[in-house]
C-alpha cells in the first residue's frame, strides 16, 4: 500500500473552506476580500496575552514580507504557509509525491498534505521561538498570578500564536476561493503598503529617518542643517539624507515592474466552431509573476532564522566559522561567518563600506553581495519553474484549458499535443528569464534602499500584485458582462 492510500483518510478530512458552487457575483467577492482584510489588520493589533514586552522580532527585515506584526496574534504570519509551500515545491518538483493535480483526489491529498505541513512549520517555527532565547518574554507576574509558571505562560503564547497561524491559512483559502486574487498577496500588500504610506507622510520620527515629506519641510524650514549643494557632501546629503535615492529607486522599480508585466508575446488563438471568434494567449515576460520570490526569501529568512536560534542557546561559544553576532539598536545580526555571507543585503549601509555603518571588509562585503546575487537569480528562475508547473500554468495544463474552451492555434491542429509543443516555445524559457530579472530587481531595490525601508522584494511584490489584481477585477467585470467568457477563462 502506498502513501496516498495509508494518508488518504486523513488528508481527505482535513478541515477546508468550501468551494463555491457557482458562479460568485464580483461584489460579494469584494465584500469577502474587504472582510478578510479588516480581520486580518484586526489581528495584527490583537497583542499575545502574558507577553511582558515585544522581544527581538526574529524576522527581522523579513517581516513586511512574511506579514504579521511582533507580539500579535499573527506572530508567525505567513511564514508556516509559506515554508510549506517550499517543501511541497521541492517534493513536486522532484516527482517523490506522486500526486497528479490533475485528478481531483491527488488535488484534495495535496491540499491536504499542505495543511498538514502548515500545522508543523507552527510548531518547527513556534517552539524555538517561545521556548529558547528571549523572543517572546513571558510575564513574570501573570507566572505568579495564575501559578503555572513561566513555562505555563510560555505555553498559553504559544497556542496563541498557533491559533493565529490555523486563522491566516484560512483566512488565505476564504480570499483565493470566495474573493478576488490570493490572501498571501492580500496581506503582503497590506504590510508593506503601510510602510509606504508612513515612508512618505508619516508625521513621526526625526530627520533623517522620519518621512520623505516630513524630511524635505525640515530641510526648508531650517530644521535641519544643508550643506552647499554643488559639493560632494551637499550631493550625498540630497540623495541619501533627503531620500532623494529611496525615490528613484522606489519610481524607477515601480516603472520597471510595471513595463515588464505588459512585455509579452501573444499566441493568436481562434474558436473552433464560431467562425470570426478570435483571441489571444499572452505570454508574460514576469509569466509566473514574483509570487515565487516570496518562496526564495522565506527560504532565506529560514536560514537566518536557524542562526539566530542557535546563537540564542550557544551565545558567544558558537563557532566563528558559523557566525559571529553583534547587538544595535535591539536587534541582533550576524557580523561574519557563514551566516553573514547567507544574509541578504537590507540597505545602504550594509554595503557602502565608506559611510561607516559597517565593520565589514570591502572582500567580505563583495563576497556577500554575490551570494545574495546568486541566490535571488538561480533561486528566482527555480522556484519560478516550479511555480509554474505547481499552479497549472505550464505548457500541458495551458494546452489543456485552451483546448477546452474550444480554442485552437491557427494553422495548427486542434490537438492538445501539438497545441503543448507551441507553448514549449515559449513558456519555460520565459518562466527563468523572468525569474532571474525579478531576483536582480529585488537586489538591486535593496541595496539603493526606498521609501519606508520596504525590502526590495516587498517592493516588487506590492507592486506586482495590486496590478494583477487590477487585472483580475477587469477579469471578473468581464464575466459579469458577458457570462459566455467564464467558460474561457475556466470558471
Amino acid at each position: 500500500m502506498g502513501w496516498k492510500e495509508a494518508a488518504a483518510p486523513v488528508l481527505t478530512r482535513m478541515p477546508a473552506v468550501q468551494r463555491p458552487e457557482g458562479h460568485v457575483p464580483f461584489k460579494r467577492k469584494l465584500a469577502w476580500t474587504a472582510g478578510i482584510l479588516v480581520l486580518y489588520f484586526f489581528l495584527t493589533n490583537v497583542q499575545l496575552w502574558g507577553l511582558a514586552g515585544g522581544g527581538d522580532d526574529l524576522f527581522g527585515q523579513f517581516r513586511a514580507l512574511l506579514a504579521g506584526a511582533q507580539g500579535s496574534v499573527l506572530q508567525l504570519g505567513i511564514g508556516p504557509i509559506v515554508t510549506a509551500s517550499i517543501v511541497l515545491q521541492l517534493l513536486g518538483g522532484a516527482n517523490l509525491l506522486g500526486l497528479d493535480t490533475n485528478d481531483p483526489r491527488d488535488q484534495q491529498l495535496y491540499q491536504g498534505l499542505q495543511k498538514v505541513l502548515v500545522v508543523v512549520m507552527i510548531f518547527l517555527t513556534g517552539v524555538p521561538m517561545v521556548f529558547m532565547g528571549n523572543f517572546l518574554p513571558p510575564s513574570q507576574q501573570l507566572a505568579q498570578s495564575l501559578g503555572i509558571g513561566i513555562l505555563g505562560v510560555q505555553a498559553l503564547i504559544f497556542a496563541q500564536i498557533a491559533v493565529g497561524g490555523l486563522l491566516i491559512l484560512f483566512m488565505d483559502e476564504v480570499v483565493s476561493k470566495w474573493g478576488v486574487g490570493s490572501g498571501i498577496g492580500l496581506f503582503i500588500v497590506a504590510g508593506v503598503s503601510q510602510s509606504l504610506v508612513g515612508g512618505f507622510i508619516s508625521p513621526f520620527g526625526q530627520p533623517p529617518e522620519a518621512s520623505l515629506l516630513k524630511t524635505w519641510i525640515a530641510a526648508l524650514t531650517g530644521g535641519i542643517q544643508v550643506p552647499p549643494l554643488l559639493t560632494g557632501e551637499g550631493i550625498a546629503f540630497v540623495l541619501i539624507q533627503l531620500q532623494v535615492l529611496d525615490l528613484f529607486t522606489t519610481l524607477l522599480i515601480y516603472g520597471v515592474v510595471v513595463y515588464a508585466e505588459s512585455v509579452r508575446v501573444e499566441i493568436p488563438l481562434s474558436h473552433a466552431r464560431v467562425k470570426g471568434a478570435r483571441g489571444r494567449f499572452p505570454v508574460k515576460l514576469i509569466y509566473a509573476s514574483v509570487l515565487p520570490m516570496i518562496l526564495v526569501r522565506a527560504l532565506q529568512a529560514n536560514i537566518q532564522f536557524l542562526g539566530r536560534i542557535l546563537y540564542s542557546q550557544m551565545g558567544e561559544s558558537m563557532p566563528d566559522l558559523l557566525g559571529v553576532y553583534a547587538t544595535s539598536g535591539g536587534s541582533v545580526y550576524p557580523t561574519s561567518g557563514l551566516f553573514y555571507y547567507l544574509a541578504p543585503i537590507h540597505g545602504r549601509g550594509e554595503w557602502m563600506w565608506w559611510l561607516g555603518q559597517t565593520a565589514a571588509e570591502p572582500w567580505q562585503i563583495a563576497i556577500r553581495v554575490l551570494i545574495d546575487l546568486t541566490f535571488m537569480v538561480i533561486g528566482g528562475g527555480i522556484f519560478a519553474i516550479f511555480w509554474v508547473e505547481t499552479t497549472d500554468m505550464g505548457p500541458e495544463a495551458t494546452a489543456r484549458q485552451i483546448q477546452n474552451s474550444g480554442m485552437q492555434i491557427p494553422g495548427f491542429r486542434q490537438n492538445t499535443g501539438v497545441i503543448e509543443k507551441v507553448m514549449e516555445r515559449y513558456i519555460p524559457q520565459v518562466t527563468v528569464i523572468g525569474g532571474a530579472l525579478v531576483g536582480l530587481l529585488a537586489v538591486m531595490a535593496n541595496m539603493l534602499g526606498t521609501i519606508g525601508n520596504v525590502t526590495g522584494t516587498g517592493l516588487l511584490l506590492t507592486i506586482s500584485i495590486t496590478y494583477k489584481l487590477y487585472e483580475e477585477i477587469a477579469e471578473e467585470q468581464m464575466k459579469n458582462m458577458h457570462p459566455m467568457m467564464r467558460d474561457m477563462f475556466g470558471d
